[in-house]
């Protein structure tokens, strides 16, 4: 019988999903995501650091010497904004590696909310299922990439890019992100990538607020390495409350 999970904010399942993913029998399931992030986004934030004055420089130098006083302003929004694209770009490729431990994650915690299973594939049905899983990440990607370009060529439009391009990026970033996690869950249960969106579309105050908070987490140095187990815990427990009864 189902057990009966309790519904919350977007900001509430984000907190769920750490509580979740300190949960004993949950915890092994973590390990190999956490290790595929702490590596690659890792790496990424240390050549990040080591860059990011010039960067911000080079970005500033385009503002016309009439509007030099907004690099004051503008300095910590294109901070923040370098940061969570260096931070989400990454994250998405450990995801992409770690697709099939991110799915068997989510499987695992929605046992442990529910009681049931969300299938009956074992470990080799997993392995089997391994280029259908990264097929979905890629068709995740061209549902993303077009918009990240376009937001991208307007932080390179001087002024206007600059003052309105942070606050839209972290918008669309907030979207994509309940969408990247939320996918996890979905996918377990065979659900299209499209009615998927659209499930989230009726819960979006929900969903933007667990992807804005990711996306916050995301920017910490430290603690960032250490979102994506937490988010997929968090995604899945949005999933048992909000979406499995439908």
């Amino acid at each position: 019988m189902t057990k009966q999970i309790r519904q919350r904010s977007g900001f509430g399942y984000f907190a769920h999903g750490l509580e979740l993913a300190n949960t004993p029998g949950i915890r092994r399931f973590v390990l190999l995501p956490l290790l595929a992030n702490i590596f690659l986004v890792g790496g990424a934030l240390y050549y990040l650091f080591s860059n990011l004055d010039i960067w911000i420089e080079q970005a500033l130098g385009q503002l016309p010497s009439f509007l030099s006083w907004l690099s004051y302003i503008l300095w910590p929004l294109l901070a923040l904004t370098i940061l969570a694209t260096f931070s989400y770009f990454f994250s998405t490729l450990a995801n992409f590696i770690a697709a099939p431990f991110n799915g068997l994650l989510a499987e695992k915690v929605e046992l442990h909310l529910t009681g049931k299973k969300a299938n009956d594939d074992g470990l080799f049905d997993i392995i089997k299922d391994t280029p259908r899983i990264l097929a979905r990440e890629w068709r995740k990607l061209l549902y993303i990439l077009p918009k990240t370009i376009g937001l991208f060529l307007l932080l390179l439009v001087p002024a206007l890019g600059q003052t309105i391009g942070p606050l839209l990026w972290f918008i669309f970033t907030a979207w994509i992100l309940a969408i990247q996690y939320c996918d996890y869950p979905f996918d377990n249960h065979k659900i299209s990538f499209n009615d998927m969106r659209g499930n989230l579309k009726q819960k979006q105050g929900k969903a933007y607020g667990f992807g804005a908070l990711v996306s916050l987490f995301t920017t910490i140095p430290i603690l960032n390495l250490f979102i994506v187990p937490v988010a997929v815990c968090g995604a899945t427990s949005m999933w048992v409350a909000e979406f499995k009864q439908q």
